[in-house]
């Protein structure tokens, strides 16, 4: 049997748009009709629910349960083709094979992983599980950004790795690092994506400047745009605007990751 694929979205740095990357690339590859989990592995300011409709009160057992061994990963997946949360875009993922593992938004939950940590063992035992437990072609994870223990082990778990930078300098230098330490962990498929680029500039100019830089393959470039801000994590935007520039752009980077063999 295929081995379902680990993909990790990570970034050095935040606001560089990894959970809504993150969210509309499962969305995606859901739809083209793949058996698709999302883990919020940031657990200390998960994000990712709200995407998909959910807020405290309808998301039920969660990432941290299972971390405290309070819950199976069975009970965690919440089956988002069965619970679509009314908004257009999320209604086309009706009947879809897509599961969300969502990390609590309880403070107190949030203060205790903050005061304890994170038991890496047992969070990389229950990404295994969730594949099998599942039977995933593809599981999404969408990291914390920066360095620490708990990326590296995502990274580390990874099948595809996808950095998220902006085309800003900071980003760039961050880039560099999460890059080379990606190589020595011999990650076995790892692609850049430049969000967030200026209108003005030349896409295919970046796309080339970007790729020689890190001697990596940029699977897209999207565009900085008004009309994510304005959606304010309503809905899933390529699957709501799928003509935008901006869901056209994703669409490719979900191509690139279905043609990894």
């Amino acid at each position: 049997m295929n081995k379902g694929k680990i993909v990790s979205i990570h970034s050095f740095r935040g606001g560089t748009g990894k959970s809504n990357t993150t969210a509309n690339l499962a969305a995606q590859v859901a739809l083209a009709g793949k058996r698709v989990g999302v883990v919020d592995t940031d657990i200390q300011s998960p994000g990712i629910h709200v995407l998909f409709g959910l807020d405290e009160t309808k998301m039920g057992k969660t990432i941290n349960d299972f971390l405290h061994g309070t819950a199976t990963i069975r009970e965690i997946g919440f089956p988002i083709g069965e619970n679509t949360g009314g908004a257009e875009g999320r209604a086309k993922l009706a009947g879809k094979n897509l599961w969300l593992f969502p990390s609590s938004i309880r403070g107190r939950e949030i203060s205790q992983i903050l005061r304890e940590g994170v038991d890496f063992n047992k969070l990389n035992e229950g990404l295994q599980t969730t594949i099998s437990e599942f039977d995933l072609d593809y599981l999404f994870i969408d990291t914390h950004p920066g360095l620490n223990e708990e990326t590296l082990l995502s990274i580390a778990t990874s099948d595809i790795l996808i950095i998220i930078l902006r085309p800003d300098n900071q980003d760039l230098q961050g880039t560099s690092v999460t890059v080379d330490i990606a190589r020595s962990l011999d990650v076995p498929h790892l692609m850049l994506m430049v969000n967030k680029a200026l209108p003005k500039y030349d896409f295919a100019q970046i796309k080339k400047e970007i790729e020689a830089k890190f001697s990596a393959p940029v699977s897209g470039v999207l565009p900085l745009t008004f009309d994510l801000a304005d959606n304010a994590s309503n809905d899933l935007f390529s699957l709501r605007y799928p003509d935008h520039e901006w869901s056209k752009s994703l669409r490719g980077v979900a191509d690139a990751i279905l043609a990894v063999k």
